[in-house]
């Protein structure tokens, strides 16, 4: 779907293995690595993509939920890492929207100042987080849109990254709301 001077592209599939220019990554605060995705990409990256994530730690304690740092991809089919922090999901009424909206926009202006063209995001804060995913896909979907219809810099491509079927058919019906 197109959108402003970029689109948004839904995909189905395994994020580590999509081609663009910077992929984001479900973190933790700690920057400590973890399972699903998280785990995924480190796996994927290699073991410098968490030397990189050792100094920032040293430097800076970690990320604030609903912020991001970026490192560079190491083996994957990208150029950078943006881990962000997503909200752990605590019935709706503590500001997780507003965090969640704040990782995707922050991403998109790491990717701004990155001069990079394509970016993949996963469906922040819906596993182990506990955030619905109707209510993500949503926050994701128009966070990317109004960020995208500004002045997006080289951004042009941003990819939903979906695992499974049964979630890319909730973001696909999010899509059309």
């Amino acid at each position: 779907m197109a959108c402003g001077s970029g689109r948004i592209e839904l995909v189905t599939g395994d994020i580590t293995k999509i081609a663009v220019d910077a992929i984001v990554n479900a973190a933790n605060s700690a920057l400590a690595g973890g399972g699903g995705v998280d785990g995924a990409i480190h796996r994927a990256g290699g073991r410098s993509v968490m030397a990189e994530l050792d100094e920032i730690r040293a430097r800076e304690g970690g990320c604030p939920t609903g912020s991001a740092v970026a490192t560079s991809a190491g083996r994957l089919p990208a150029k950078y890492i943006f881990h962000a922090v997503g909200p752990v999901y605590r019935g709706g009424h503590h500001g997780e929207a507003q965090l969640l909206q704040s990782c995707c926009i922050t991403c998109l202006n790491l990717a701004k100042e990155r001069a990079v063209e394509s970016i993949s995001f996963p469906s922040i804060s819906t596993g182990i987080y506990g955030y619905p995913l109707e209510e993500a896909a949503r926050i994701a979907i128009s966070s990317v849109r109004g960020w995208l219809s500004m002045d997006t810099g080289d951004v042009r491509l941003v990819k939903l990254v979906q695992f499974s079927a049964g979630d890319h058919a909730v973001y696909r019906r999010a899509a059309l709301a």
